[in-house]
């Protein structure tokens, strides 16, 4: 299911039913010092109901789940491309415009300006006033002329001519805006899929723009960039010794354990290793990398959490095992976004709550745009009931998030 509040409606509260399960998001607006909004799940199920009706609420849960699954692979694909000045960007586009022959893509831009593709082709269709530019290997370039959804909304017709659709960002360090305005249209979000957020970075230059300090405690852009990503293309590692490539990986890794790392040179890279890999599907929540639950099982890792030294981003991951109650993780997780959501920059996690059979439950989001639902899969007979969560954000107190966690815990619990 997902589920996020209303467009134009900044009081907006509505819920839906699915085999029991019902979530309930509330966005009451946000500010700049906390989000104000309210996370509620309400497992609707009464205490004497019998074994085979949990079973069977189940069943039908992970039955639509498959089926909201489908539904989604029929949309485009939408792809946020973020990137560190001087990282190659626009050799990318270029490449991906005019070079490459395996993807039909059509690239958004902020401004024609900032991309030097074919000066020909540009005046020519502005001169006829099209909005799109048709490149000769079948991809296309328009820019954003007004705001995204109407940008969008004009290629919503045009949308089957392409495999993918990649907006190019300038200077852009948090992807939740765009995340959220495509999730708050119906229309949008019925047409186009979030495939990706993709960082691009120099191997020469991105230890020096993370390192970088900035005053009064501002949030570093490059480390937000890399933080919100779920790929990095590592350019220009020719310019590097394996030495500080290692370094660099290590650096990234302690930002972002969940994100795969792409080493490059000149801006080539295999499209479909960026494109329509669905990594805000929640279902790919099930495979959360083992080694980032490790630091949690007697680790002398500091609590705090605080990893990197200047940006104070860091990923945690934390596993608890037993059955979670759901009004005690409801109330866990709707004071934490109300009171952390601007320093959470992603999230998500497997989750076994009591009463639920063998339902598993998955989730991820951004800030407090929160996806969440019944997994495909259930548990199986003697798997060990093992919620695990991670979290990618600043100033993250690991002892503080796991003692809450745990605390969420139904003792003796059996199912």
């Amino acid at each position: 299911i997902r589920h996020h509040a209303l467009e134009g409606d900044p009081e907006s509260d509505s819920r839906l039913l699915l085999g029991g399960f019902r979530l309930s998001f509330h966005s009451a607006g946000r500010s700049d010092k906390a989000s104000a909004t309210r996370w509620v799940i309400s497992i609707e199920t009464l205490s004497k109901s019998s074994k085979s009706d949990r079973h069977a609420r189940a069943r039908h849960a992970a039955a639509m789940a498959e089926q909201s699954s489908t539904k989604d692979e029929a949309k485009t694909p939408f792809t946020i491309i973020t990137g560190f000045l001087g990282a190659g960007k626009t050799t990318l586009i270029n490449y991906i415009l005019t070079e490459q022959r395996d993807k039909r893509i059509c690239v958004i831009e902020n401004e024609f300006g900032e991309i030097n593709i074919d000066e020909k082709l540009v005046s020519a269709n502005m001169a006829s006033k099209e909005d799109l530019i048709q490149m000769d290997n079948g991809c296309a370039c328009c820019s954003i002329r007004g705001d995204l959804v109407r940008t969008l909304g004009g290629l919503v017709e045009k949308r089957q001519q392409f495999d993918a659709v990649m907006l190019e960002t300038t200077g852009l360090a948090d992807p939740a805006p765009i995340i959220a305005t495509l999730k708050s249209n119906q229309w949008i979000d019925d047409n186009f899929a979030i495939d990706a957020v993709v960082c691009l970075a120099s191997a020469k230059h991105v230890k020096a723009h993370l390192e970088e300090q900035k005053p009064d405690g501002a949030v570093n852009e490059a480390v937000q960039q890399v933080a919100f990503s779920d790929k990095i293309l590592l350019n220009k590692v020719d310019l590097v010794t394996p030495d500080e490539l290692t370094a660099i990986r290590k650096d990234i890794r302690k930002i972002n354990h969940f994100a795969e790392v792409i080493e490059c040179e000149r801006s080539r890279v295999d499209l479909k290793k960026i494109i329509g890999i669905n990594s805000f599907d929640i279902e790919k929540c099930i495979d959360l990398d083992p080694v980032l639950f490790k630091k949690t099982e007697g680790s002398e890792e500091p609590t705090s959490g605080k990893v990197h030294d200047l940006s104070m981003v860091s990923s945690c991951g934390i596993s608890v095992e037993g059955f979670l109650d759901v009004p005690k993780f409801n109330i866990f997780m709707a004071e934490l976004l109300q009171t952390r959501a601007a320093d959470l920059y992603r999230s998500k996690g497997v989750l076994s709550f009591a009463g639920q059979g063998d339902q598993k439950f998955v989730f991820q989001g951004v800030h407090e745009q929160i996806d969440f639902g019944p997994a495909q899969t259930q548990w199986q007979k003697g798997e060990r009931r093992v919620s695990k969560i991670v979290f990618i954000g600043r100033n993250l107190d690991r002892k503080f998030l796991t003692e809450k966690i745990e605390s969420c815990l139904v003792p003796g619990a059996t199912e």
